[in-house]
């Protein structure tokens, strides 16, 4: 009997220590200090550093032209502003020397980051690397630079150009005669053009009767002017159903010289749109009926939380591709709206949520207290 009862004591004396073993292995005291830091670096929202200081940005454009151009910049503004930072606007003219120039000045004004509005890399790709080299970061729009370092945005200009040209060709059940007006020199004008070639293979039937355009400082104005005289080469109704416009400087002289000649059966597809061309859009009887485009403002705010996102040592992509929004007349009220009231109407307008960190709400905050 004694040696049962000894027997039964060794056996509780093994399955305490076992049990304690088990609490030591699936109980390890390092465990819940792990998952407080995952939590706060999913969640927090401490301002890095490198923001401890008011930010210098160097905003350089190839061409400021039109309201897309004054709303792009009324967006960076709004969004830089917002983190208390500074900016200065740069406008090339239209002239790549200078826009490459105004690199260098922004450099020598050690700025924390430069961004590009539109540019070619070969009048450009060796500015920026110096600027790089400098520890100044760069974020640019709608340009075809590769560079290592260098985030670059887009509004997708394959798609803006299809889904532009897809619906044209709906609307003319794939066969008619239009006017093509577009430029070269321009990196989203190039990648559109593409398109444009493709569209021509895949719907033969669609005749291009006339094509033109040219960038100036009056490019609507120009536009309409040369518009005029395709409508008097081809006077009759029939002899042009619809005009492909790679711009919306380009579809507004086109919209305004139709409506003049009384050729309101001619139908205007664009790309692009602003709070004017929503205004020529929704005018009764408007030639203008669709556009394919991505809110301006909304470009300008990314790319400044881009250029953000780098200073603070995050990491960001080396391309991006905002998604455009085709928008119809026929999708929009009857009463007058505006492109701050355009997302009640287009369903994800001008709201991508694209580079937003949570420390951003934290640094608008403090922003707004001083």
């Amino acid at each position: 009997m004694r040696n049962v009862w000894l027997a039964f004591v060794l056996l509780l004396v093994l399955l305490a220590g076992c049990t304690n073993e088990q609490d030591a292995v699936s109980k390890p005291a390092q465990q819940p200090k792990e998952e407080t830091k995952q939590t706060n670096e999913t969640t927090g929202a401490d301002i890095p550093a490198a923001l401890n200081k008011p930010i210098k940005i160097a905003a350089i454009m190839q061409m400021s032209i039109g309201t897309f151009s004054s709303q792009y910049i009324a967006g960076v503004k709004e969004q830089v502003a917002k983190f208390g930072g500074d900016v200065q606007i740069y406008n090339a003219d239209n002239d790549l020397t200078k826009m490459a120039s105004y690199v260098e000045t922004a450099i020598n004004q050690n700025v924390d980051a430069i961004l590009l509005d539109h540019g070619r890399a070969d009048a450009l790709k060796a500015p920026v690397e110096k600027a790089l080299a400098k520890g100044i970061h760069v974020v640019a729009f709608d340009n075809d630079l590769n560079i290592p370092g260098v985030t670059v945005i887009d509004q997708d200009d394959y798609s803006l150009a299809w889904k532009t040209l897809k619906t044209l060709a709906e609307d003319l059940n794939g066969e008619g005669e239009i006017v093509t007006i577009w430029v070269g020199g321009f990196t989203p004008m190039e990648r559109r053009h593409v398109i444009y070639e493709a569209f021509q293979k895949r719907y033969p039937n669609i005749k291009e009767v006339a094509k033109f355009g040219t960038a100036s400082a009056n490019t609507a104005l120009d536009t309409q002017t040369q518009m005029e005289a395709i409508l008097k080469k081809y006077p009759n109704k029939g002899d042009i159903d619809a005009v492909f416009a790679t711009w919306d400087e380009f579809a507004k002289g086109a919209t305004r010289a139709i409506q003049q000649a009384g050729r309101t059966e001619i139908k205007v597809y664009g790309i692009d749109l602003s709070d004017e061309d929503l205004q020529m859009i929704q005018q009764p009887n408007s030639p203008w009926v669709a556009t394919t485009a991505t809110d301006p403002a909304e470009v300008g705010r990314v790319q400044v939380r881009f250029a953000y996102q780098k200073i603070a040592g995050e990491k960001t992509p080396n391309i991006y591709s905002l998604e455009p929004h085709l928008v119809k007349r026929s999708d929009l009220p009857d009463q007058q709206v505006s492109m701050g009231e355009l997302h009640n109407y287009i369903s994800g307008w001008g709201q991508s949520n694209v580079a937003v960190s949570p420390w951003m709400k934290t640094l608008e905050q403090q922003v707004k207290k001083q």
